[in-house]
């Protein structure tokens, strides 16, 4: 059974398409036109092992911002399609990832219910080529947000502006792969006493 997702989001700011396999081999295909940004997708995609297609055309003689911002929206929902009815998975994962001498803690639920914590060094350099640094936090308020999940991300320290994004996207990228990847012994088994994610 595939676990693929597809979203075709359209604006006036903004045509983004999203396809995600979960159950992929890490080969990615971003154009946001965001440099900084395709190169974090494309490190969501090699290292959740998700074949990620990102392809976003946005007013980007205005800011990045709506190109960003929008991309994040899609990147969430198609990732909860493509999680499908969640039976089977993991539903929690959690990686720390160093980057010299940065450090990423993240921590996932694939709960059904957005929430994100973010924490990272303050007085980081503002821009990373075209990259502003404080979109790290709004982007995944917005993949939360669609993506019904609970998400933690702690960055405890970090110097490097590139180095401390960079493992955040690295450590998020294994922690979705880890929660969404099927328990071979909870097979037909949905992990909530719920009854419902």
């Amino acid at each position: 059974m595939s676990r693929i997702g597809r979203v075709e989001r359209t604006t006036k700011e903004t045509s983004v398409l999203v396809e995600i396999d979960l159950d992929g081999t890490g080969r990615t295909d971003i154009s946001t036109g965001v440099g900084f940004y395709d190169h974090m997708l494309d490190q969501l995609g090699r290292h959740g092992l998700f074949d990620l297609t990102v392809k976003t055309d946005g007013d980007l003689h205005i800011d990045t911002h709506h190109t960003i911002e929008d991309t994040a929206l899609a990147l969430g929902a198609a990732f909860k399609q493509a999680l499908g009815d969640k039976v089977g998975i993991y539903r929690f994962g959690n990686c720390t990832v160093p980057l010299d001498e940065s450090l990423a803690q993240v921590t996932v639920d694939l709960s059904g219910r957005p929430y994100l914590v973010h924490t990272e060094p303050e007085n980081m350099a503002p821009m990373i080529g075209s990259y502003d640094t404080t979109m790290t936090r709004h982007i995944l308020e917005s993949f939360v947000a669609q993506a019904q999940i609970a998400l933690h991300v702690h960055v405890p320290y970090g110097r490097n502006a590139h180095h401390i994004v960079e493992c955040q996207f690295k450590a998020l990228a294994r922690a979705l792969r880890y929660a969404s990847e099927r328990d071979p012994r909870a097979a037909g088994i949905l992990p909530s006493t719920k009854g419902a994610l």
